[in-house]
């Protein structure tokens, strides 16, 4: 990332993101990072689910599961929105770029037993930029519906929304023996899987959405009339998923059949819900892990290699 050419090895950038990337080239690296981490956090956050976001690995080619309105849709705008900006808030703070550093020093008076001070991360400017980036695929691209721009810059927001206030007070103590007589502190972000957890509990409780005229503009209101209004921190979608028990190019669904499943739990990941009711083969696995683990002055740990014998459940 230190030519401009580069920004057209990128597959999917519009126009806007090509002019951004650019002008500020040194934030690419920071962007890309973004891209990963969504990736990476996204299938993690979802392992336990029929939808296990195993699809956000064809980024930028998405499915139809990312592509109609879904709610898988818009947990993943809403976290690669938050990813963006949290890589940049957080690449100011490290020194990476040269146009930011440290966020400014909070307004709010610090208790009596600490004071301000390290190196805060930036969020003013990575929601700046990161919405810049994240939102100009949605404003300047022709493709989709105006319903579907509204739900994921909605859901962007959202995302942005859910970081901003995820921004908490972290301190170091000082004294003789860490006796932490004195506390110097900042305003940090938490990992991005905190942020994901947060989402997903939002993306449990998304509500389903039209786009209706009201008043001189369009709007999404809820599509139940007995539902409260969309608030700024509710993901929204406009059709419903399909369950992912069968495989469904058209859908987007990939089925469950050859999926890990827990018989012992009772939640999403549990043999009866991951495995939609067709119940699973169980077969013995060999694991070779570690142990007996003795520690020896100074400083080496030598340890054992124990096998054991695991039952896996896998979905028929």
């Amino acid at each position: 990332w230190n030519k401009s050419h580069h920004c057209r090895l990128l597959a999917g950038l519009v126009p806007d993101q090509f002019q951004m990337c650019r002008r500020n080239l040194e934030v690419m690296h920071s962007i890309v990072r973004a891209a990963r981490q969504t990736k990476s956090v996204c299938q993690k956050t979802f392992a336990d689910m029929r939808w296990n976001c195993s699809s956000v690995q064809r980024a930028p080619s998405f499915g139809p599961d990312l592509l109609k309105g879904t709610r898988e849709s818009a947990f993943v705008y809403a976290l690669a929105a938050a990813a963006v900006a949290h890589s940049i808030a957080q690449a100011c703070t490290s020194g990476e770029l040269p146009l930011c550093s440290c966020g400014s020093v909070p307004s709010e008076v610090p208790g009596p037993d600490f004071r301000w001070g390290g190196c805060g991360d930036n969020l003013r400017y990575g929601l700046q930029l990161g919405a810049a980036f994240a939102d100009s695929p949605l404003k300047s691209s022709k493709l989709g519906t105006q319903a579907l721009k509204a739900m994921n810059l909605h859901n962007n927001a959202v995302g942005r929304q859910v970081l901003s206030d995820s921004l908490d007070t972290k301190c170091k103590c000082h004294g003789v023996s860490g006796s932490c007589s004195v506390k110097t502190c900042w305003k940090g972000l938490p990992n991005l899987d905190e942020i994901a957890s947060d989402l997903k509990s939002k993306y449990l409780a998304a509500i389903k959405v039209t786009h209706r005229l009201i008043g001189p503009r369009k709007q999404l209101i809820p599509k139940e009339m007995d539902v409260r209004p969309v608030k700024e921190t509710d993901l929204v979608y406009l059709i419903n998923s399909p369950d992912y028990c069968t495989p469904n190019l058209h859908l987007g669904s990939l089925g469950t059949q050859d999926r890990q499943c827990n018989k012992t739990s009772v939640g999403s990941d549990s043999c009866n819900l991951m495995c939609c009711g067709r119940g699973y083969n169980t077969y013995t696995e060999e694991v070779v892990e570690r142990c007996h683990c003795k520690y020896h002055w100074c400083c080496y740990v030598v340890c054992k290699k124990c096998r054991r014998k695991v039952e896996r459940y896998v979905c028929k």
